[in-house]
């Protein structure tokens, strides 16, 4: 992969995906923290059906970490893996109450001190909650990634790595939407829609239907 040629690649993308927005429904650093954790091994869809009722119940870090585990199971049941994720987010929350005064830290490092919360999330976490530059990778951008050649690896810190270096700073929170929508739209697991797709004409990947 040149600069050159992944320019011409998110331009394609940006092109054909023009209104690209985060699919988690969250309205502070709270929420998509919550959320964040909660969208682990399920879709977006499903973890927006839920977040209503849980912050309505509990608004906040404070309310949350005094919670009951049981009770918060109940609300994020049909997200899948409740108990864990309940049991991360009800920890969490009482480590930011008590150790960062009910605010979110906006470190990557602080932020992977807390439970359920690894590298992806934080980097989710710092790019649409704190505007810094982050690009975070998903089962979607690890196989996009791959396919049209800035990587070569199923690591997903060196996938990272890979396309970082190929895309400017300032459109790394573009480039991880703009796979996002790409991979769940067109790019898929299974049968990908080359047909359809904006960047087939920049795309060698062996798995191209044809």
């Amino acid at each position: 992969m040149t600069k050159e040629l992944s320019h011409k690649i998110i331009r394609a993308l940006q092109r054909h995906y023009p209104d690209v927005k985060p699919d988690l429904r969250y309205g502070n650093r709270y929420q998509l923290a919550v959320a964040v954790i909660l969208s682990a091994q399920t879709t977006d869809r499903q973890v927006n059906a839920v977040t209503g009722a849980l912050f309505r119940a509990y608004p906040d870090f404070e309310s949350l970490a005094r919670a009951r585990h049981s009770d918060v199971m109940r609300l994020v049941r049909s997200t899948g893996f409740y108990r864990n994720k309940s049991k991360n987010i009800i920890e969490m929350a009482k480590v930011v109450t008590a150790e960062h005064g009910g605010r979110l830290p906006g470190s990557r490092q602080e932020l992977e001190r807390l439970p359920g919360i690894g590298r992806k999330s934080a980097n989710v976490i710092l790019s649409m909650g704190f505007g810094v530059p982050a690009l975070a990778v998903d089962t979607h951008v690890m196989r996009i990634a791959n396919r049209l050649g800035y990587a070569d690896s199923r690591d997903p810190l060196a996938v990272e790595r890979a396309l970082t270096a190929c895309i400017p700073e300032r459109h790394w929170t573009l480039a991880h939407l703009l796979l996002i929508r790409h991979g769940r739209a067109v790019c898929h697991a299974r049968r990908p829609l080359c047909d359809r797709c904006p960047v087939n004409p920049l795309c060698s990947s062996p798995d191209k239907t044809r």
